[in-house]
């Protein structure tokens, strides 16, 4: 069976980059196991959970339906609720690296954990599958290979968040949320992600993020292969992503 690691922050996560990829890589014979920093169960961003203080945006902004039920599925299982600490985990242990987003600002600890950064490095210098979602791929960006000081990314074709997304989801709730939806005030996930790349061109930004895509309608999503490594831009493309890191880890991660 498959290894999959899924790291988490202690809080704040998104329901939707996390439990739509637990739901599609477990029902195709996956072992997904978890980790967060200490080894406590992980918290959810309830404000994407519930709609909590969204207001007129809530039916835009929250969770669907669909990943709310794949959610309260996850949350239940042993694997959910026995996660790895960081400090204990290792490529080795490992299949695959699958790092979901979260904009609230306490996932901080989850984007900055030198940890897993090496890790990543590790599972990047042995070809195996990594997949990032949003805020995941700034996990990514900083993950700095020790021999040359740069990215893993470089060299590499990536998506993530847009920055006309993250802007315009903060200009939407600024009145009542305040920077709620800027993580980092002042910087972007775009911005950071296309600093740690080779080539500007190798930043795909996808078709427009109208819509978010379900198993009925994948096109309204987008993902992107290169190799070893598959990237999404938000939850909108929840499925496609997920369905993407599937296909590569079936097929054997090189390509």
């Amino acid at each position: 069976m498959t290894k999959i690691l899924l790291p988490l922050p202690t809080e704040g996560f998104d329901p939707t980059e996390v439990a739509i990829p637990w739901k599609i890589l477990t029902e195709a014979a996956h072992d997904v196991q978890f980790a967060t920093p200490e080894g406590s169960v992980g918290s959810v961003d309830d404000r994407m959970l519930n709609g909590t203080d969204l207001g007129i945006w809530k039916r835009v902004l929250r969770a669907r339906g669909d990943a709310v039920e794949a959610y309260h599925t996850m949350v239940a299982t042993e694997a959910f609720k026995k996660p790895h600490t960081y400090a204990a985990l290792k490529a080795t242990m490992f299949d695959g690296l699958l790092l979901p987003g979260g904009h609230d600002k306490r996932v901080r600890e989850y984007l900055e954990s030198e940890i897993l950064q090496r890790l990543v490095v590790d599972f990047f210098k042995a070809k195996k599958a990594v997949g990032a979602i949003c805020h995941g791929v700034v996990v990514l960006a900083r993950s700095k290979i020790p021999e040359t000081g740069k990215s893993v990314l470089e060299g590499y074709k990536t998506t993530a968040l847009l920055k006309k997304q993250e802007t315009l989801a903060y200009t939407m709730t600024r009145l009542y949320l305040g920077d709620y939806y800027l993580t980092y005030p002042g910087m972007t996930v775009e911005g950071e992600v296309r600093d740690a790349l080779e080539d500007q061109s190798d930043f795909i930004e996808g078709p427009s993020p109208m819509c978010r895509d379900s198993p009925e309608k994948m096109k309204h999503g987008f993902s992107l292969t290169d190799r070893n490594y598959v990237s999404a831009r938000w939850p909108g493309d929840a499925y496609n992503f997920s369905n993407a890191f599937e296909a590569l880890l079936s097929s054997g991660s090189e390509k």
